[in-house]
């Protein structure tokens, strides 16, 4: 971060700093990925701890506070394609066992901003606001194909992770398109590998797509 970067700049480069796997963070952690002095960083913190927008654990570390939601929950309120997905992904985890989520593009990285866990004692969730942009992942693949404007040619109308980015887990992306033909979404299954062969991933590819395109029609897709 440069020195003339404004308050708000440093305060934002903070809260990027917390990812589902560095939920909590200390002022000796922060600073330095972000290139501020630890007593800036501590200052900014303090002021976001009012406002709930982060919270300090016992340890002294900070991890994000429920504040955060109540910003955001306009923006999710307002997402149509969120509102639009809910009920059918509730039905495509009671179809499939499976936990669905909802994908969008920020241009750069795949956000989750929905989903229904899978209601078995093993599964593979994230934390909504979860950002992927590995090339592996199955719904980063749906939206890099819809950028690149090419069609897919193996006539698979699905994006399979097939443990690429984790041996543990297996994930199957659809697009969901919107009135202008845009994919705005996908739906996400996310599966562990060791219930997920090859049969299996045909099967749950099938739910994926009928249930990207009820999406695409409650958004006025063809």
């Amino acid at each position: 971060m440069s020195r003339g970067a404004s308050v708000i700049e440093n305060t934002v480069s903070i809260l990027r700093c917390f990812a589902p796997d560095r939920q909590e963070l200390g002022v000796t952690e922060i600073a330095p990925r972000v290139g501020l002095h630890k007593s800036t960083v501590s200052r900014i913190l303090a002021s976001l701890e009012q406002e709930g927008i982060v919270e300090q654990v016992p340890s002294k570390r900070y991890r994000l506070g429920l504040g955060i939601i109540a910003i955001a929950g306009p923006l999710l309120a307002d997402l149509d394609v969120r509102r639009a997905a809910y009920p059918t992904l509730q039905a495509l985890t009671r179809a499939t066992a499976e936990t669905s989520a909802l994908m969008v593009w920020n241009g750069a990285e795949a956000i989750t901003v929905e989903q229904i866990p899978s209601p078995q004692p093993v599964k593979h969730t994230s934390i909504l606001g979860s950002r992927y942009r590995t090339e592996g992942s199955a719904s980063v693949k749906v939206f890099l194909e819809a950028e690149d404007g090419e069609g897919r040619t193996d006539g698979v109308a699905y994006a399979l992770n097939d443990a690429e980015t984790s041996p543990n887990e297996v994930g199957i992306a659809a697009p969901v398109r919107d009135h202008r033909g845009e994919v705005v979404a996908a739906v996400l299954i996310a599966a562990p590998k060791f219930r997920t062969d090859a049969e299996r991933v045909v099967e749950l590819g099938e739910h994926c797509v009928q249930a990207a395109r009820r999406i695409s029609q409650r958004l006025g897709g063809r």
